[in-house]
């Protein structure tokens, strides 16, 4: 723990007494593993709503859990931040996982999640045909994602936002780089998806949002890093949501934005939603700068077989209100790579 004077003696009192209840250790042991709802710890404690809730609550006040809405859904969560969190997994460290009570209840937290990753497959399942046309469209995601770990390098972060994260992926790949992840999407079927794959690759220190990219249900100025893949041609005005991310960014944090050059693929509008035909370096640059970001870094990733069209770029830039001396002197802002 941080904390040099430690607890005064009535709210490290407070905190104990929180947690020293048994249906309240259960539910600090399972959120520990992951975001659940009331439903789903109801389910797995076999114990009415009104009494969960009532703990959960408790917990909450204690600031030992956090909640968070998502539509008519309520989320809870190990809170991340702060020394009461600090302390609650301590105790939770402490806590034997063979224990018979703990034990049944990780096995029913395993069934809840298979339900949702079965639920999460299926609408994976019956959109997969349109997003696989379009995939043929441009260079392998391998080719992207490798691209991506290229330009945001090996240099861990405290923080990581992932705007419109769809299934998780960016979560996934970024893991050994953050200690906290977030992802934020409107869509509940794609938190879904998401959920299920974080949960499936051991993701645990990653949180999914429902949110609206225009309008983060998030503080400002938290993340060191924060990605946007393939989002920005869905909507109508991109700048918005960039000015809203650059918002999100610490002192010299990074923005990393994938999505396409202008293209001429128009069957993109009508068949899959597509409000902008892909975005040039000139208005990109232009974007970051009204947002008070430097663009550092462009890559173009351009097509390698007759039958792809499109062209994805990888945009890095970087909030300036931190500058080293002499930095800006040296470094030509928007250096372009094609490969």
């Amino acid at each position: 723990m941080s904390r040099a004077q430690g607890f005064s003696l009535n709210k490290l009192v407070d905190i104990l007494k929180a947690a020293a209840e048994p249906t309240r250790m259960r539910l600090l042991v399972l959120l520990s593993s992951g975001d659940l709802t009331v439903s789903d710890l109801t389910e797995i404690l076999g114990q009415s709503q009104p009494r969960i809730s009532r703990h959960l609550k408790l917990l909450t006040e204690a600031g030992l859990i956090e909640r968070y809405q998502e539509g008519a859904w309520a989320w809870f969560r190990l809170r991340r931040e702060g020394d009461a969190a600090a302390l609650a997994r301590k105790i939770i460290e402490e806590t034997s996982r063979h224990d018979a009570i703990i034990t049944r209840d990780q096995g029913r937290l395993a069934q809840v999640r298979v339900a949702r990753a079965e639920k999460a497959q299926a609408y994976f399942s019956a959109n997969a045909t349109g997003w696989d046309d379009l995939r043929r469209l441009h260079v392998s995601e391998e080719k992207v994602e490798a691209a991506l770990l290229a330009m945001v390098g090996e240099r861990p972060v405290d923080a990581l936002l992932d705007l419109g994260t769809g299934t998780g992926r960016l979560l996934q790949l970024f893991e050994k780089l953050y200690r906290r992840g977030v992802g934020i999407d409107a869509s509940r079927e794609m938190l879904s998806i998401a959920r299920a794959s974080l949960e499936k690759a051991g993701v645990a220190k990653a949180s999914i949002r429902q949110g609206d990219i225009f309008n983060l249900p998030l503080d400002g100025g938290q993340f060191d890093l924060v990605t946007i893949h393939q989002v920005l041609h869905y909507l109508e005005n991109p700048e918005i949501a960039l000015e809203e991310a650059s918002r999100m960014l610490r002192p010299g944090g990074r923005l990393v934005v994938v999505d396409f050059a202008p293209h001429s693929v128009d069957a993109l509008r009508s068949e899959h939603h597509h409000a902008r035909l892909g975005f040039s370096h000139e208005q990109m640059q232009a974007w970051f700068a009204k947002c008070g970001l430097e663009l550092v870094s462009v890559m173009d990733l351009e097509p390698e077989h007759g039958d792809e069209q499109l062209t994805v770029t990888l945009w890095l830039a970087r909030d300036r209100r931190i500058e080293i001396a002499g930095e800006a002197g040296t470094r030509s802002a928007g250096q372009t790579r094609r490969v």
